[in-house]
């Protein structure tokens, strides 16, 4: 676990390092431009290759982090332990591990029967950055707003390196078995699970069958 935690911070370290490199470089480049494309000052052909030599190394550091970092994320998704109503799918192919899709199909609570599918998008920095993720079946749910954002603290500001793609699904899981109005993004629909829960529970039996709630339309995902 030390040498793990060794290894993902001096690779944060390095991405720093060729970010000021490269933001260095594009500034040295304005400066040229500016100047009617004269260098402020002429290199020698020595500083020319040393100069040459390091962006190839940077370059070069910089792709194996990349590949570093897609290990990591085929190992995390070959470990995966999902339950069985849930289900994980590549639309572009396996090779495109940054982004698939996972369906969840509750087997108790409010949503029993439905079927929701999420997008993940993986941060090439992935597990520094949670992935990107996006309900893409329209629903009634107080922690779930119509554009399809999601609130769930793991995907937030409860995200550590630590934690996987499997506690994202596991996470997800658990909002549609125990929906929570106390931090929502559907306000409308928070409010009624928390006065009246047999409301809240028909107005989402409603929504899942293809209908109405309230001026809203819900495709049946049933």
């Amino acid at each position: 676990m030390e040498m793990n935690r060794f290894t993902l911070n001096f690779n944060i370290y390095v991405g720093v390092m060729i970010r000021l490199f490269k933001v260095k470089e594009k500034q040295r480049e304005l400066a040229e431009n500016a100047n009617g494309g004269a260098p402020t000052k002429k290199q020698s052909p020595g500083e020319l290759r040393l100069h040459k030599g390091l962006l190839h190394i940077f370059n070069g550091i910089e792709f194996v982090i990349l590949m570093f970092y897609v290990v990591f994320l085929r190992v995390d998704i070959s470990e995966l332990n999902l339950p069985k109503s849930c289900a994980i799918t590549f639309p572009n192919g396996k090779d495109n591990l940054m982004n698939f899709e996972v369906s969840i199909r509750p087997d108790e609570g409010y949503y029993f029967g439905g079927t929701f599918l999420f997008s993940f998008q993986v941060s090439p920095v992935y597990p520094h950055e949670a992935p990107k993720v996006k309900c893409k079946t329209k629903v009634y749910h107080p922690n779930i707003d119509l554009e399809g954002n999601v609130c769930l603290n793991i995907l937030r500001e409860d995200w550590k390196p630590v934690l996987n793609i499997n506690t994202i699904i596991y996470g997800l899981y658990h909002l549609f078995t125990e929906p929570n109005y106390e931090d929502p993004l559907n306000h409308e629909a928070a409010a009624v699970l928390r006065d009246n829960p047999k409301m809240f529970e028909s107005n989402v039996r409603r929504a899942m069958s293809g209908g109405y709630v309230g001026q809203t339309f819900f495709p049946r995902c049933v």
